[in-house]
């Protein structure tokens, strides 16, 4: 019943065939991962970054993982001194691969690279993969963990900074072709834990979309590295506009929103809005939000129940 009323859901949104990581609506240039050498005020910090995505019951046909850019050099990459960086790029299903606790934490200390170890790929400055797609699989959506929790079959892929100080950053595209990014219909993509490239241009909005069940009360937002560049703010069917803390340069800062009954079985809209006045560039920035239980929440790159919309008078918090 739960994964019919949430497919439900998702069939309202109005992008639901769409799997590019990051997804259109979401306005985010790039995923980015640092090699484990480097400094965390870089903006990165665990050096890891793990994404899952989910194919429905009724898919039969393969399905592929493309990664835009895997490669660390060339004009997309964030260079610290020499190009020295290697990231590893790894396909998990089966058995644990979500349902195991620690596979949605967002500490790289547990057994966060869980279930079967399906495909696995190392990138280091290779200017041939510069700015190219390259392709992960075939792969029978069998070969994921079954949870009607997260929607079907789900698949997850871990890029970890094996070396070197560099950040890479890269896209994903849950496929069905091997050649060209073909959404799979009705899958999906998510995270518990999203390490992000802001714009460069201030007048750009980026947004998150975390999923609020029936049992979430209230939540705890944690940013890190934000480089106090402008504001984050919630928005919702209930709310416009709730500021959210906002971290300086290498450093975590936590704050809390009360969920109101009209955002349950919704997503919030998380909005990451620059200060035109600093002009911070390359800034990268880590952000989660953990439920009254301190359990993760995901965000889903197509928010379930479709981007939220205001509905009520103006009301907001400076």
């Amino acid at each position: 019943m739960r994964l019919f009323l949430l497919t439900l859901l998702l069939i309202g949104s109005d992008h639901f065939w769409s799997q590019a990581v990051p997804a259109k609506e979401e306005n985010i240039p790039y995923l980015v991962t640092f090699g484990n050498k480097a400094k965390s005020s870089y903006g990165d910090d665990d050096y890891a970054q793990v994404f899952f995505f989910s194919i429905p019951k009724n898919h039969k046909k393969p399905i592929y993982l493309r990664v835009y850019d895997p490669d660390i050099g060339g004009e997309i990459d964030e260079k610290a001194k020499e190009f020295n960086t290697k990231s590893r790029f790894s396909v998990y299903g089966g058995k644990g691969c979500i349902t195991n606790k620690e596979a949605r934490q967002t500490s790289t200390q547990g057994n966060f690279k869980s279930g079967n170890l399906l495909y696995t790929k190392t990138f280091g400055p290779d200017l041939q993969y510069d700015k190219q797609w390259v392709t992960f699989g075939p792969f029978n959506p069998s070969e994921g963990e079954y949870s009607a929790d997260y929607f079907g079959y789900v698949f997850k892929l871990v890029c970890e900074g094996i070396s070197g100080d560099d950040g890479n950053l890269y896209k994903y595209f849950l496929s069905s072709s091997k050649d060209k990014n073909v959404p799979v219909e009705g899958g999906n993509a998510f995270t518990f834990e999203y390490t992000f490239r802001l714009h460069d241009d201030p007048k750009q909005v980026s947004h998150i979309y975390p999923y609020i069940d029936d049992k979430v009360i209230s939540i705890k937002q944690s940013n890190f590295d934000w480089d106090s560049d402008g504001g984050i703010k919630i928005f919702s069917v209930a709310q416009w506009s709730f500021p959210l803390q906002v971290s300086e340069n290498d450093q975590w800062v936590t704050s809390q929103y009360q969920i109101k009954k009209q955002e349950k079985g919704k997503s919030l809209d998380i909005r990451f809005s620059k200060n035109a006045a600093k002009k911070v560039r390359n800034n990268n920035v880590v952000f989660y939000v953990t439920n009254q239980y301190g359990e993760f929440l995901p965000f889903y790159t197509v928010p379930i129940g479709g981007i939220p919309k205001f509905k009520g008078s103006a009301s907001f918090r400076q």
